[in-house]
């Protein structure tokens, strides 16, 4: 069984073609970079694979579920979304209620956007604790999210998206917005989850080739919302790929298991 598995996926809104002709496999302990131009279809397909949306044509598993045939608000309990275009937290609540940086990663037991304090027990705060401890903010236990800076609100919405425990973390731009201290913390957090939990599934969708972290075993190259590239991501990301999807000639270099690209100068 794979983790998620799309077999000629299309997606249409009002004539618009999100998605078209999409075959995707995704295998336990895969960890997929997805990059593409905007309007490529990247969230689109990351919101199938996180079953809220449905395809138009084609079929969609997560999980051995077929979308359609599965009650999606119980699959979704074992998918780590992290999207702040879902709206999936109050932030505005919780910013007006003083909520901690504890209480936001709690919301992801209950799959809440806001507390319900009578489901949490010590054992979700400890667990809640030791996540936030985990994304390296241990110390952000107590913080007003109010106060949190925009990279450790990146982190708390991780733990928090692993707080039910989820067979696979999904996560659609989670760098936009960053400064790079703050983007190489996340990275280095993610990289980290790698190692700490082998066999957590992660996709994560990105524009820029220097947020893929160092532990991607897979990659996706898409554009006018076709795949232009799939599969192990050595041989995704190369210059003569990343240029095609693009639209301009590149340099591709790799450091310490990072990759860079800068456009060919005439």
């Amino acid at each position: 069984m794979h983790v998620v598995e799309l077999e000629g996926v299309g997606v249409r809104v009002v004539g618009k073609s999100l998605l078209d002709g999409v075959d995707w496999q995704v295998d336990y302990g895969d960890h997929w970079a997805i990059l593409g131009p905007n309007g490529a279809g990247k969230t689109t397909l990351l919101s199938l694979a996180g079953a809220v949306r449905h395809p138009t044509e084609g079929t969609v598993k997560v999980l051995g579920h077929r979308l359609g045939r599965v009650d999606v608000r119980e699959l979704r309990r074992h998918i780590g979304l992290v999207a702040v275009s879902q709206g999936l937290i109050d932030e505005e609540l919780l910013e007006e209620e003083g909520a901690t940086a504890q209480t936001v990663v709690l919301t992801g037991h209950t799959g809440t956007s806001a507390p319900l304090w009578d489901r949490y027990g010590d054992i979700e705060r400890d667990r809640a604790n030791r996540l936030l401890a985990d994304l390296g903010c241990k110390d952000l236990v107590d913080r007003p999210f109010r106060v949190c800076s925009q990279g450790e609100r990146a982190r708390i919405r991780v733990a928090r998206a692993l707080m039910g425990d989820p067979a696979v973390l999904l996560l659609d731009e989670p760098f936009a917005g960053l400064d790079l201290p703050a983007r190489e913390d996340l990275i280095a957090a993610v990289e980290g989850l790698a190692t700490t939990r082998p066999v957590l599934t992660t996709v994560t969708v990105t524009h820029h080739l220097e947020e893929v972290p160092a532990t991607t075993t897979h990659a996706m190259l898409m554009r006018d919302a076709r795949v232009l590239a799939a599969g192990p991501v050595s041989e995704v990301l190369t210059p003569a790929n990343l240029s095609d999807c693009f639209g301009r000639p590149l340099h591709v270099d790799r450091l310490d298991g990072r990759w860079y690209a800068r456009a060919v100068r005439p």
